[in-house]
């Protein structure tokens, strides 16, 4: 993309994040705000469904097909022509706002899906800014721990043109870079922020941060990917029976992660914070785990957790296996997939299932782990028992096979 400052190449994360917004008819652009735009696809004052249709393929168009800001304008100015449509502003400025903020915020949101793997986040002012924002460069080179609140108001972009990047590090980078840690946590400083003024729904007040303008206070896909977090299904996984005859034996049992076993009687957090480490999750922070064949699930404390907050961890009886259960998905002996039909919903889901065998000091027989997910949700057991009769579906994947 010749004119997609922000980002140069397309990836499948930014593709998705526009794909799945909705259009949505706005009379100006504080109609919606915030975290809003992680769903909704809008371009101020374009109050009609067939102009926003229209704008939204040939946005789409520039993501996902290279378009430059000058082959925007061409389009610009046939849904312009077709509708005639009356918008504030000159024809340049308006169709470049259009076309750099949703390619922006698309790749932002892309990165904040893929950055979720590093430990530690790098802000990175771009040197190119025809006006450079002087707290934007103060930030160039800050690095702090990913899950640092301040990452859900500063994520760039950060304003209107703002070209600021984020790129992920390991603790080696930080030591090549001089650091033994994350930098100290910037000051945030508030400031009162009139907008709206030309709104059909009157003017507001809004606080945002120094640095930042109105309506960019905010991660773009933050609120997508905690959204994305399955349910934890009403009942558990079942086995299927005897297993195919002809399988070859599963592997043979890890040895268990230290302390595999957690003692009853704590809070609720702590059982479900042990789920999380393993996986580079946090309670204040979703994550997205890659499985060995290379399958994406969103991680986070809202597994654990009814519609109303409260904590199911306890209810499940199994809390003390949790740490069992994520090492189901992150080491798995075994994975397999099938349908299922939902005779309730009158359809059917296809689940994957992840076996795991560990060897736990002080039992005779091996702990099984399996951890099932669909898009109805997840749900996980843990037993002593054989796991021959989890054994059941397609196998995806054998840890033999990579032995």
């Amino acid at each position: 993309m010749a004119d997609a400052a922000y980002g140069s190449l397309l990836f499948k994360e930014q593709a998705e994040f526009f794909r799945r917004k909705l259009n949505l008819p706005t009379q100006a652009w504080t109609d919606i705000y915030l975290a809003e735009h992680d769903w909704a696809f809008v371009v101020a004052g374009a109050n009609r469904d067939a102009i926003v249709s229209d704008f939204r393929t040939a946005v789409d168009k520039a993501i996902t097909g290279g378009s430059t800001l000058e082959d925007f304008r061409k389009d610009f100015d046939r849904i312009v022509a077709k509708h005639g449509w009356d918008y504030n502003g000159g024809r340049n400025w308006r169709s470049k706002v259009i076309y750099e903020t949703n390619l922006n915020t698309s790749f932002a949101a892309g990165r904040w899906e893929q950055l979720q793997h590093a430990p530690y986040w790098q802000y990175e002012h771009s040197d190119w800014v025809e006006h450079p924002r002087a707290q934007h460069v103060a930030f160039d080179g800050l690095v702090l721990e990913r899950d640092n609140p301040w990452w859900k108001l500063y994520f760039p972009p950060n304003g209107w043109g703002c070209q600021c990047k984020v790129k992920g590090l390991w603790q080696r980078d930080l030591l090549n870079l001089g650091k033994q840690g994350p930098d100290p946590t910037p000051e945030v400083k508030w400031a009162e922020h009139l907008i709206g003024q030309r709104s059909p729904n009157g003017p507001r007040l809004v606080n945002v941060p120094e640095g930042i303008d109105p309506g960019f206070e905010y991660a773009p896909g933050s609120a997508r990917l905690r959204s994305a977090i399955p349910p934890e299904r009403p009942t558990p996984p079942t086995p299927g029976g005897p297993a195919s005859p002809g399988l070859p034996p599963l592997p043979a049992p890890r040895p268990a992660p230290g302390n595999p076993l957690l003692p009853p009687g704590l809070p609720p957090e702590e059982y479900v914070k042990a789920f999380l480490q393993p996986l580079g999750g946090t309670l204040g922070q979703p994550t997205v785990v890659r499985d060995v064949i290379g399958e994406r699930m969103v991680v986070g404390k809202e597994m654990f957790q009814s519609s109303d907050g409260a904590w199911t961890v306890i209810q499940r009886g199994s809390e003390a296996f949790v740490r069992l259960l994520a090492q189901a998905l992150l080491h798995p002996d075994e994975i397999w997939a099938r349908l299922v039909w939902l005779y309730d919903q009158g359809k059917a889901v296809l689940r994957r299932r992840y076996i795991a065998r560990f060897a736990v000091e002080g039992q005779d027989m091996p702990a099984v782990a399996v951890f099932e997910q669909g898009s109805d949700g997840w749900s996980g057991v843990t037993t002593f028992q054989s796991a021959e009769a989890w054994r059941v579906g397609t196998r995806l994947y054998s840890r033999n096979d990579t032995e």
